[in-house]
């Protein structure tokens, strides 16, 4: 294909130039209505880079501290869901592997919704901290179950389909015993997708996990290829089969969850941008990683900015807008693929 044909390199550089342009537009649009000038005048200013814009305290503060910290999240969650995708993928050798079939998201929105519920006003740090929790305790019991069963793949696979379907149950018991109407419609908000809460804090904690667990991946590229191919294809390459896929799974559960805990279940980007990265250049992971990181935080970026701005004042969740825009974009690689193997 021309494309994989093209330099890594290239494509890296305008990853990036993406990704900034994407932020400094992303900024601009909101009720409040400011220049890409105005905007990064005060991006520069904040960081000690320019001098102060001649703009009002609540503009300034709206880019600041709302759309800025936003943009960065959905960012950071698209290269995040990404990169978490492209280690299932390979590792369950499953094309439509994504981020949540190990249990994560479901365990997260039982935990998240649980604290909702009992507290009368629980804060966003709060609500986070208990889907962080119940991300982690439904990845246990996956693992558990999938010990239990006597291991392998395969046995995740279906260990994760059930785990989901309990904390779903869970989740729902729940809303429907506990909650009244203006809960339910926040918690509903919630489990599609929202980056409304975003702030610098939960950039920060999300950014240091992705920064760790993406060099972890990175790490394993090649490990991953082999993977690819087959546990027994890597077995005979000298990889550590259980120690790697024990590793592997780990990190991508810990970056599932802190997305998760941060900005709720948001599909469809960890199963779709593998397969359009794949398309720009091939599968081999040392060039994949980094483009799905790149290219994830740039459909993110902009499905949030849609969600956000098309229906003013109604925010559509950010779910809502990847499964949109991700079922046409993976059903036309489907049909691709599908072709391509007659």
């Amino acid at each position: 294909m021309v494309l994989q044909k093209l330099s890594p390199w290239l494509w890296a550089v305008v990853g990036i130039t993406a990704v900034v342009f994407s932020i400094g537009m992303s900024v601009t649009f909101g009720p409040v209505h400011l220049s890409t000038l105005d905007a990064w005048q005060v991006i520069l200013n904040r960081v000690g880079l320019g001098p102060a814009p001649e703009l009002s305290t609540v503009q300034a503060a709206t880019v600041w501290e709302l759309r800025m910290p936003r943009a960065l999240m959905a960012g950071l969650a698209g290269a995040g869901l990404g990169l978490c995708g492209v280690v299932l993928q390979s590792l369950l050798r499953n094309q439509l592997a994504d981020p949540f079939i190990l249990g994560v998201s479901s365990g997260a929105s039982t935990g998240a919704v649980l604290v909702v519920v009992t507290s009368a006003a629980a804060s966003a740090l709060a609500m986070s901290a208990g889907a962080f929790l119940g991300a982690l305790l439904s990845f246990a019991l996956v693992l558990l179950l999938t010990r239990a069963a006597g291991g392998g793949m395969q046995k995740i696979i279906l260990a994760g389909v059930a785990i989901t379907q309990l904390f779903s149950a869970l989740t729902s018991f729940i809303i429907m015993m506990s909650a009244d109407s203006q809960t339910t419609r926040g918690v509903l908000h919630w489990l599609l997708g929202s980056l409304s809460s975003s702030s610098w804090e939960t950039v920060g904690i999300t950014a240091v996990v992705l920064l760790l667990c993406a060099g972890v991946i990175f790490l394993h590229s090649q490990v991953l290829d082999a993977f690819a191919f087959g546990e027994d294809s890597a077995a005979a390459l000298g990889i550590d089969i259980v120690r790697t896929r024990l590793v592997l799974l780990l990190v991508t559960a810990l970056l599932t969850a802190t997305i998760v805990a941060s900005s709720g279940a948001i599909g469809f980007v960890g199963l779709v941008m593998p397969h359009v990265c794949r398309l720009l250049v091939g599968s081999m992971h040392r060039r994949l990683i980094p483009m799905v990181a790149l290219w994830g935080a740039v459909f993110m970026i902009w499905v949030d900015t849609m969600g956000r701005t098309i229906a003013d004042p109604v925010e559509i969740p950010v779910g809502v807008i990847t499964a949109l825009v991700g079922v046409p974009i993976f059903a036309i690689i489907l049909i691709r693929f599908g072709r391509r193997s007659r």
